[in-house]
């Protein structure tokens, strides 16, 4: 990035803990945090962070950093590995204070991936290092992964639930099936309640309207299985657009870039959030 600076790397940067967790579709890591900034990534299939009311993929071509004492959990879509380095904040050159999505293409993922199997030396990593793990050589690869980790700007699509037990009912009902056609209307009549009603307790309670909040859980749903690299015409039907065009409209309405720019790390940077990418800091 223009104008970023990085403090100097020394010994006292090295992962304090590398881990590789097995993940089960189904199984979710339920919310938690540490005081340690955590550096994730997908080798195989991807997996979601939530953080918050947002959500990330993290798959093959983008890990994500999560800094410390964040809660967060960890919702596999699929039987995946989740491979993980973790830095101590005082020491660690990065002054990331948002969950940030990096590039994971080119060298960083094997590098991450090598980190792991060095394991840390320390008996808080999953690996013991052997004589390859040695302070010195963990210390070199760092070095180059400090160098190549790069924010992405990418949309962090909202996840927040009605608190209202109507508006609630119709919103599990989405999150269990997104390609579900009923409109407001249709839901008025199923829950007993007026589509006035129902429409005011959506917006007041999800900051968004309802067609709005079904069309980000339906992209929510979808991206998953554009990580897994499923076509995007059976992810379209998946999630309730009769269309492949009809998907990817509405996918760069609120992403700002096609499904295959997004997974491909290129388009224009998003700003669902209005969270600006990090820098690094001294």
């Amino acid at each position: 990035m223009s104008g970023e600076r990085r403090a100097a790397v020394d010994p006292t940067a090295l992962a304090v803990a590398s881990v590789a967790v097995p993940l089960e579709a189904g199984i979710n890591l339920p919310a938690h945090n540490h005081p340690q900034h955590q550096l994730t990534w997908a080798p195989g299939a991807p997996f979601t962070i939530e953080v918050d009311n947002l959500r990330w993929v993290v798959e093959r071509s983008r890990a994500l950093w999560i800094p410390g004492d964040m809660d967060h959990a960890v919702v596999p879509h699929s039987s995946s590995e989740m491979l993980s380095l973790y830095f101590e904040p005082d020491s660690c050159p990065l002054r990331w204070e948002v969950p940030t999505v990096v590039d994971a293409t080119g060298l960083v993922g094997p590098l991450l991936s090598h980190l792991v199997e060095l394991g840390t030396g320390t008996g808080t990593g999953t690996r013991t290092a052997t004589g390859a793990g040695t302070v010195e050589h963990r210390a070199r690869v760092t070095a180059v992964l400090w160098d190549l980790l790069k924010p992405l700007s990418v949309a962090a699509i909202p996840t927040i639930l009605p608190t209202d037990p109507l508006a609630l009912r119709i919103a599990l009902a989405i999150k269990q099936d997104p390609a579900d056609p009923r409109d407001l209307e249709d839901w008025s009549r199923e829950v007993g309640a007026s589509v006035r009603t129902l429409s005011r307790r959506f917006r007041a309670e999800t900051g968004t309207s309802f067609s709005s909040w079904r069309t980000y859980e339906r992209l929510n749903s979808a991206l998953p299985m554009l990580g897994m690299g499923q076509p995007v015409s059976r992810v379209a039907h998946a999630v309730g657009y009769a269309t492949a065009s009809a998907f990817i409209n509405a996918f760069r309405r609120e992403m700002g870039t096609t499904p295959a720019a997004y997974f491909g790390g290129s388009g224009p940077p998003t700003t669902l959030t209005e969270t600006p990418a990090p820098t690094a800091a001294d």
